[in-house]
């Protein structure tokens, strides 16, 4: 029988291996964003295979000029269509690339728009009727997922709407994925049972739930999950 034992010094640095591999996910995900800004908006800008979800989110803010938070805005054709149906929108819409925060400027000059992670909008003191995550939990670890639906409760005044989407799937099955550009980012796939059970956890209300199949390529389908929720009281 053979006993194998660890040191204390060497759990911290299996630790410190695994956050600077975690840093380094995001620092190149980042960088990818930024980078191809300009192509992604020339390909998801006029995109509509989601706007009944952004109906739904519409619908449920039943406030008359509601501020609202997105995060991860990229170069703004959410917060585009969103304007579009509810001019009335109040919208701060946050991205930690540059170049995409340049481009939602230019699409959207009535928003408001800052750089920021949205790992960090707990740093955040304002109140908000509704927040939009378009796509972000891709590019998010579970444990940061969770984190974003902890603080966005936070961030909501009473009765207030969260939106999200992610990609379903196998978590152990996340990786690196390359796109056309030939530059990669680091894909997160997420399960909905999780995500629920956290929802409930930090008093959100689920009121509906919507799948889209979504052509990955020529022969593949993903399964592209929304889950909208309310805070509750």
């Amino acid at each position: 029988m053979f006993i194998i034992t660890f040191k204390l010094s060497d759990y911290q640095i299996i630790n410190s291996y695994q956050t600077k591999s975690l840093m380094d996910r995001y620092k190149i995900t980042f960088e990818t964003w930024n980078k191809i800004a300009a192509l992604y908006q020339e390909k998801f800008m006029a995109i509509a295979i989601y706007n009944d979800s952004y109906d739904t989110f519409c619908q449920e803010i039943k406030k008359v000029a509601p501020k609202i938070l997105e995060i991860g805005c990229g170069p703004g054709n959410i917060t585009q269509y969103l304007l579009h149906e509810r001019p009335d929108f109040q919208i701060k819409a946050i991205d930690v690339a540059p170049n995409m925060l340049q481009l939602a400027k230019i699409n959207n000059p009535s928003a408001e728009f800052e750089e920021m992670d949205g790992r960090e909008i707990h740093q955040l003191k304002e109140k908000f009727d509704g927040i939009i995550v378009g796509f972000c939990l891709p590019y998010l670890s579970k444990k940061d997922a969770v984190k974003l639906i902890k603080d966005s409760f936070q961030l909501l005044n009473e009765n207030g709407i969260l939106y999200f989407s992610f990609i379903e799937g196998d978590y152990e099955h996340s990786g690196y994925e390359t796109g056309s550009s030939e530059d990669k980012v680091f894909v997160y796939y997420h399960q909905e049972t999780y995500l629920k059970r956290a929802l409930k956890q930090h008093n959100f209300e689920i009121l509906k739930t919507i799948h889209k199949d979504y052509p990955k390529g020529d022969t593949e389908l993903q399964i592209h999950s929304i889950i909208i929720a309310k805070k509750e009281g």
